[in-house]
């Protein structure tokens, strides 16, 4: 199973699933994006194996690059996990305090954000592509967190996954004036005459919207791979066939 982990230890582990040629559709790990659901729920197993738990642990979402997000317990284990239509309907993020839950995210060059607050124990997954960071997927989230199940800002640790880079994703004006209307993300746009096209950095504005809610820069860290540029990313902007990576995240049982 070939993933990246941004974080593995005693009590918790985040990590993000990658391209592998001799995989079933390439470790595809999206049912929704695929040719073979069977190929998908291989890779899947795969996974869970790896991560010494079953694939009845995951909870999966029907994305819709909303700006909705859903707190689950062990009651929601195996939604998603085996079919689209078992899927937390028209949600982007998840958040428990429970152990033993495999929280789930696809991405393909959207921003995936997994949260962690090390002192209530609380994780998060976020799926934020461009519609979604412009609808403050990010910054709702957190300010719920903070206010409704009072995490404290300066213990949350916050991984911006790998996406696709400023280079590569390239917008017209119409994309760029709802980024513009945030009054935040100028700094992470510019415009290249030649193609006349923007240039937006959704990395860098989520990361932005993060700062906004009180996290301590500090506290954030960036995978700066771009999906459409390395080989083992899925890039929805290179082939709209592409395959999906798994972001996930699990607070482990410690008892």
């Amino acid at each position: 199973m070939k993933v990246k982990f941004y974080e593995n230890n005693t009590n918790f582990v985040s990590g993000i699933t990658l391209k592998e040629l001799t995989a079933p559709e390439e470790n595809n790990m999206a049912l929704h994006a695929c040719k073979n659901p069977e190929a998908i729920l291989s890779n899947r197993k795969s996974l869970a194996e790896f991560l010494d738990v079953s694939l009845d642990d995951f909870i999966c979402t029907q994305q819709t690059h909303s700006a909705n997000f859903r707190r689950v317990n062990r009651h929601h284990k195996g939604s998603g996990a085996y079919t689209v239509e078992t899927a937390i309907s028209d949600t982007d993020a998840l958040y428990t305090f429970d152990s033993g839950i495999v929280l789930c995210s696809f991405v393909a060059d959207c921003a995936p954000v997994i949260i962690h607050d090390k002192t209530t124990g609380l994780i998060g997954v976020i799926h934020s592509g461009w519609q979604g960071t412009v609808k403050e997927i990010t910054l709702e989230f957190l300010k719920h967190i903070i206010s409704i199940e009072q995490c404290n800002p300066t213990d949350i640790e916050i991984q911006i996954g790998a996406s696709i880079s400023q280079q590569q994703f390239e917008v017209d004006q119409d994309v760029y004036l709802k980024f513009e209307a945030l009054g935040y993300a100028n700094e992470f746009m510019y415009f290249n005459s030649a193609t006349n096209k923007y240039h937006i950095d959704n990395q860098a504005t989520v990361k932005k919207q993060c700062e906004l809610a009180g996290i301590p820069s500090s506290q954030i860290l960036v995978d700066s791979t771009c999906t459409f540029l390395n080989s083992d990313g899925f890039s929805y902007r290179q082939d709209r066939k592409c395959g999906r990576h798994l972001i996930f995240a699990m607070n482990k049982n410690t008892q």
